[in-house]
Formats: C-alpha cells, sequence, structure tokens
C-alpha cells in the first residue's frame, strides 16, 4: 500500500463530465489499496474571470479582497469531486485550506507556505477517506485567507505531499509528461522520462508551464517524487505507477544525462532601461531594494560601464507587474535621465545538469541565433542554464533552431 497526493488542474476539472472522469482515477488508486488525498485546481476559465471581476472594479484592488474572491474556485471544485466520489460509494470529504490548516505568510496574491499540518489528513487516510483539498489557498498571518499565485495549487499538493510523508506525488494536467520544449511548436519535440529537480526548477522559472516554479523548489527541497502526468488518456487506464508520464527526482536517479535537457521560453517579459543613471556606490540597491519590498521580482540584470559619471541599468520583470515597477521607481525617485521600457521581448533559455561538466554550451546557442539572424538584447547564465532575451517575433524561429542545434529532435 502507498501514500498518494493526487493533483488535477484546471483542465482536468473543465466540466462535470471531467470530473467525473478525475473521480474514476481516484478510485483506481484506492482500488488499489493507496491511501490518497486529492488537490484540485478550479475550473478552467473560473479563475480568470473572477480576477477580470477584481480588475473591472480596481486596477489597483486590495489585495486581501482579491484573496477572498479568487480562492473560491477551487472550494467550487474540491466540493464537486468530494459529491463525484461519494456517488461512487467512496468516503470523501472537501477541505479549504484554513481547515488543514495551510499556513503562509502576508504576501497576499502571491503568499508562501510557512507550514503544513498534516495531522488531520492522515488521520482521515488512516480511516479510508479521500481528502479532497482546495489548492492556490491557504490561511494568512492576519486570520484571512490567502492564495499562492496563479498555478499555486501544484505547490499545495507538493507540501501536502512532503507533510503526509507521500510516496509519491502525482501532477495531472493537459500534457501527458514534460517536453524537451513546446511540441505545439517544435514537432519534433520528446518527451522526457526522467527530469531532475534543479532542471525542472530551471524550467518552471524560464517558462515552462508544466509546473509551478515553488512547487518544483519545495519537491527538491523535501524530496518529494512528483510524476507529470496527463489526465486525458483513456479513462479505464491503470493507475498511475503504470502510466508513462515525466518523474521528477534525484539527479542521482537518472543514469546518462544529456548536455541540453531542454529549451524553454516565456513570454511574460518586460524589459525597462533606465539610461544617465548616476554611477555612485548604493545606486543599484536604491533601484532593486524598493523593488524587492513592493515584491517585484527582477530577473536579467545588466549594466553598462560608466560614461561622464552616468552608467545605463536594464533589466527584466513580468509583464504583469511593469506598470507596478514604473510606479516603485517613479515615487522613489531615481536618478536618471529617462526610464524606457519593451514589452515586445521573450526569454529563452537551454537548460541542462551536462553543462556542469562541458564547454561551448552558450556558444552553441549563439552561433544558432546568429545563423538565422536573430539579435541578443540581453544575457544572463548559471550552472545548468543559458538565457537571452530577443524579440518576441523571433520566438518560435529561435526554438526550433535551438533544438536542432542541440540534438534534440526526435528521430
Amino acid at each position: 500500500m502507498a501514500r498518494i497526493v493526487q493533483k488535477f488542474g484546471g483542465t482536468s476539472v473543465g466540466d462535470i463530465a471531467r470530473i467525473r472522469n478525475v473521480a474514476k482515477r481516484v478510485k483506481a488508486e484506492i482500488d488499489q489499496g493507496n491511501e490518497v488525498a486529492v488537490v484540485v485546481s478550479a475550473m478552467s476559465g473560473v479563475t480568470n474571470q473572477l480576477v477580470a471581476y477584481c480588475n473591472e472594479m480596481a486596477p489597483l484592488h486590495d489585495a486581501r479582497e482579491y484573496d477572498a474572491i479568487v480562492a473560491t474556485g477551487e472550494q467550487v471544485t474540491s466540493g464537486l469531486l468530494a459529491i463525484a466520489l461519494q456517488e461512487m460509494g467512496i468516503s470523501a470529504r472537501s477541505w479549504a485550506g484554513w481547515q488543514i490548516p495551510i499556513i503562509t505568510d502576508d504576501a497576499h496574491g502571491k503568499a508562501r507556505i510557512a507550514e503544513i499540518k498534516g495531522d488531520a489528513i492522515i488521520a482521515s487516510m488512516k480511516q479510508g477517506h479521500v481528502a479532497v483539498v482546495a489548492g492556490f489557498q491557504g490561511l494568512g498571518p492576519d486570520g484571512r485567507v490567502s492564495t499562492l499565485g496563479r498555478g499555486g495549487s501544484d505547490t499545495t499538493a507538493v507540501a501536502l505531499a512532503a507533510a503526509v510523508k507521500a510516496d509519491r506525488c502525482d501532477i495531472y494536467t493537459d500534457v501527458d509528461g514534460v517536453y524537451t520544449t513546446d511540441p505545439r511548436i517544435v514537432k519534433t519535440a520528446r518527451k522526457l522520462n526522467k527530469i531532475t529537480y534543479e532542471e525542472m526548477l530551471e524550467s518552471a522559472s524560464l517558462g515552462a508551464k508544466v509546473l509551478q516554479t515553488r512547487s518544483v523548489e519545495m519537491a527538491m527541497k523535501h524530496r518529494v517524487r512528483v510524476q507529470v502526468l496527463s489526465s486525458f488518456t483513456d479513462e479505464n487506464a491503470p493507475p498511475a505507477s503504470a502510466l508513462p508520464g515525466t518523474l521528477v527526482c534525484d539527479e542521482e536517479e537518472i543514469v546518462e544525462k544529456e548536455l541540453v535537457s531542454g529549451i524553454a521560453y516565456s513570454r511574460d517579459e518586460a524589459k525597462v532601461t533606465l539610461t544617465g543613471v548616476s554611477d555612485r556606490p548604493g545606486i543599484a540597491a536604491g533601484v532593486f531594494g524598493p523593488l524587492s519590498e513592493a515584491n517585484i521580482n527582477v530577473d536579467m540584470i545588466v549594466q553598462n560601464t560608466s560614461h561622464d559619471g552616468t552608467t545605463d541599468i536594464t533589466f527584466t520583470c513580468s509583464r504583469t507587474e511593469l506598470d507596478r515597477a514604473l510606479k516603485v521607481l517613479k515615487d522613489v525617485k531615481v536618478e536618471c535621465k529617462e526610464i524606457a521600457t519593451d514589452k515586445s521581448v521573450v526569454k529563452v533559455s537551454v537548460i541542462g545538469v551536462g553543462m556542469r561538466s562541458h564547454a561551448g554550451v552558450a556558444q552553441t546557442m549563439f552561433k544558432a541565433l546568429a545563423d538565422k539572424g536573430i539579435n541578443i538584447h540581453v544575457i544572463s547564465t548559471s550552472e545548468i542554464k543559458v538565457s537571452v532575451l530577443i524579440g518576441e517575433e523571433y520566438t518560435e524561429l529561435a526554438l526550433r533552431a535551438l533544438h536542432t542545434a542541440y540534438g534534440l529532435d526526435a528521430a
């Protein structure tokens, strides 16, 4: 007998028929004698509609009330799935985040999980009940509902799996695994049988939509084995243990490590350039400190060589946070001649643990892009990735060129 946490995303629970299919997948694990807890997202499109209501009411709305509104989508789904399981003769009960409880910090709208008390869920599972947990939500220190940011149900599932010491966390989505790149753009993309926590973390943070970044961070920290699966295979398919998804695991579990495991991209990028910045100690802290305090995530950063006592600073942030970032810079009165922005950019990254022991990975990338006439705006690197910022119109061309250049095309 195993202890399994299953998570189903918005498309998997998009309507009543799909919720019934999810119930069948839960039953398949129960029939194997496993203890099961389930985490669900809101039904497809529901969260977007709730967010739209908030924005229509007030573009700069109260984050606490925003959380109270958008958290309701998952509660509807968890209740419906519990009813579906009960109709199949399975003992099930829905749980809201505050009932477990899932304790978070006070960053409403993108809160981080501080603690999950798994005792109540473990007791429920031992009694043969299925706990159906509303993902994406928790309880802030102010006693109010908090939400974990878009895709937060993945983080709920992994955190719950860690809290109840699950043998595996199965993430069901609309794709059947993790691919070398977006198969909708590159037809020769291959599904990976296994990927390391580090590679998945980089892929998620650099634009891959399969798993939320923080869910991978938590899986790596607590060594939770995560399997990515499709919920749209045959409803009579065997339980997840027999399905060929992609396993996110320790590097030691992967025998042959490829130089590059995948190509990720992110369209949610905006470039901000501060020109004529006073070149003196503390200016960078004066720019990025207030942005950090406003919970605005800054990614690629470049500072040019000083000229005539001034310099230029370029950084990227999420397009959705661009207006807030500009407001912060205006409020702190950054000393510069001009602030220029560009939202027509995309970040493309090559990722692989094999980079640690091989030279020339960046050169291959630069040459492949140059051969296609693609100009690079900004470059950033880490131990297992190289990222570049390019014009958005070159996205598909760049992905195909890089996928071929690193030998990732399917045979």
